[in-house]
């Protein structure tokens, strides 16, 4: 069964408050930040990169160099028909039946357009390919750092590694602004569709109550079956507010 906290990002303090809880290992969607907190299970783990500990690897490289044709864009929060037929072409090859395939282009508008703190859409284009736009990454902006919200690419293309390509391209945007972090969403562990994010020099997880070291992602068994979770009261009363307060 899974149960998240949550809370409402509004109002003045929307970017202070996302801040504070991007650190915490919270995620945005729209106007609400939130973290998992299942009563059996911690493996949902916010996960980032340390962007001075990166350094590409062999095949990071080639990645790089098979998309060094791709020019990058950013754009206010403004949904386009044309990132919307992208990414129902990225839905329905690599996840038709999540939780995301039946989005509209009225819903998909409101996820893009739907925030209220500092949001870039990164767009990916190529001047040869029969369909100009590639990629596409929803970022927000934090204090401390870029964090990738969503992101969706040409399906068809695995061996141009696109996926990856974006999460290197945002490590030289946080390089380029002086931030420290590049956050990715959640890791969990022996998740095959998440395994990826441990690929990345540099890569640290948000676990009991602070960022460490990913490790060896093998060593998790403990985060997957807990034996003593910590009570729901216990764990927003740890919370950190911007203002100082819990």
């Amino acid at each position: 069964m899974e149960r998240k906290l949550f809370t409402a990002l509004q109002g003045e303090t929307a970017s202070k408050l996302n801040d504070s809880l991007s650190k915490q290992g919270f995620r945005r969607s729209q106007n609400v930040l939130y973290r998992p907190s299942c009563s059996d299970c911690a493996a949902c783990m916010s996960a980032r990169i340390r962007v001075a500990d990166f350094t590409p690897s062999k095949s990071q490289k080639r990645v790089l160099k098979r998309n060094a044709h791709l020019s990058r864009r950013a754009r206010s929060p403004w949904a386009t028909e044309e990132q919307y037929n992208l990414f129902r072409d990225y839905l329905d090859s690599r996840h038709a039946a999540g939780g995301m395939a039946d989005m509209d282009m009225f819903e998909f508008a409101a996820m893009v357009e739907e925030t209220p703190i500092r949001t870039r859409l990164i767009e990916y284009t190529s001047a040869s390919a029969a369909t100009e736009l590639q990629a596409v990454g929803l970022t927000d902006v934090l204090n401390d750092g870029v964090s990738m919200v969503y992101s969706f690419f040409q399906p068809g293309l695995d061996k141009d590694s696109l996926g990856t390509f974006i999460i290197l391209d945002h490590i030289e945007i946080a390089r380029d602004l002086g931030l420290p972090y590049v956050y990715l969403g959640y890791w969990v562990p022996g998740s095959p569709k998440m395994a990826y994010k441990a690929n990345f020099a540099g890569v640290e997880v948000y676990t009991k109550g602070e960022w460490s070291p990913i490790g060896v992602p093998t060593d998790y068994d403990d985060a997957l079956n807990p034996l003593t979770p910590d009570p729901i009261a216990d764990q927003v009363s740890r919370i950190n507010l911007p203002d100082g307060r819990s």
